[in-house]
């Protein structure tokens, strides 16, 4: 998530009273629409945004669907209303807070501070993407389950990401893992699958769901827009000879290729699953089998499942 309040008004008085009064917070970028805003946060995340409420008649539905996708549920959002709105029905109109126009320039600095603080407290998501965390993730898989929904789960997670971490340092780490969560929720949102998802585990793995109709499609967006991107993150001498010199988890100096992305992915047709963990750790597997392969690559298990073989069989390599 950004440093970015979003102001969704047409109201050029109101507008210039919330730029000039939020200016010290973060930067304030302007939309005159709702409907104008979709680009602009699926490749940013808000850390607020400000919504005059009854501008448009088609305000409050896109707000509900933009609050009810699970990626910008934590995304707090102040509603503008005024005096003639006493009557609100809060029950179908997915806002955190309110604020009357009279009252911006007096209130509007108080309100905003309350609704971030507020979302940090009750939101669990990834403090460096902003991408939902494992809880998010966890319910999200179960409720799937749950429902006998079909779906299909991508566990990602980059290869030889330590060394590059080592030679360039984790500020530069940082930024390959927050365009690697873009790139996925760009990509997945992209592929017009409206119950997909995408979640951020921690360090270099990513979680994303989708229709399995889509998910090769997805899969192989993700590893084109990665490896067309990833050396943009090297040094000029290092992408001229293809890789760079570190040292390997026993401190050992050695060669490494650019970072290049994994995929594992399990489909899941909403039968003899009961729990969450039992698609993640085949997601898993799938992973490690493809980390076989050397560069980006997806390994997608479509074999039917039988939780009880699974318990009793012993354990083996990939």
């Amino acid at each position: 998530m950004s440093s970015t309040i979003l102001v969704i008004s047409g109201s050029l008085p109101t507008v210039n009273t919330l730029t000039k009064s939020l200016d010290e917070m973060g930067y304030v970028t302007v939309f005159n629409h709702f409907s104008s805003t979709f680009d602009f946060v699926y490749n940013e995340i808000p850390l607020l945004m400000i919504v005059d409420l009854f501008e448009e008649p088609e305000t409050i539905p896109l707000l509900n669907s933009f609050k009810e996708d699970p990626l910008f549920a934590g995304v707090p959002v102040l509603a503008i209303l005024d005096d003639e709105h006493t009557a609100m029905d809060w029950e179908t109109v997915h806002a955190d807070d309110y604020i009357r126009r009279r009252f911006i320039e007096h209130d509007i600095l108080m309100k905003v501070q309350l609704c971030i603080l507020r979302s940090k407290r009750v939101v669990e998501v990834n403090p460096l993407t902003r991408l939902p965390g494992n809880i998010a993730i966890n319910r999200q898989i179960q409720s799937r389950i749950d429902n006998q929904t079909t779906f299909a789960l991508a566990y990602v997670d980059l290869d030889h990401f330590k060394p590059f971490n080592d030679k360039y340092g984790f500020s530069r780490g940082d930024d390959v893992l927050k365009i690697t969560g873009r790139l996925i929720l760009n990509i997945v949102k992209g592929n017009y699958s409206h119950s997909s998802f995408v979640g951020h585990i921690g360090g270099d793995d990513f979680i994303f769901i989708t229709e399995p109709a889509i998910m090769e499609d997805v899969c192989r967006d993700l590893i084109g827009a990665f490896d067309h991107i990833i050396p943009t993150f090297y040094d000029q001498d290092d992408r001229q000879s293809g890789f760079i010199q570190s040292k390997d988890r026993e401190g050992h100096v050695k060669l490494f290729p650019f970072l290049s992305i994994t995929i594992g992915v399990v489909y899941v047709n909403g039968l003899h699953f009961t729990h969450y963990g039992e698609v993640t750790e085949i997601a898993s597997e799938m992973k490690q089998y493809a980390k076989k392969h050397a560069g980006s690559c997806y390994k997608i298990n479509r074999r039917s499942y039988d939780p009880e073989k699974r318990r009793n069989r012993q354990p083996r390599e990939q």
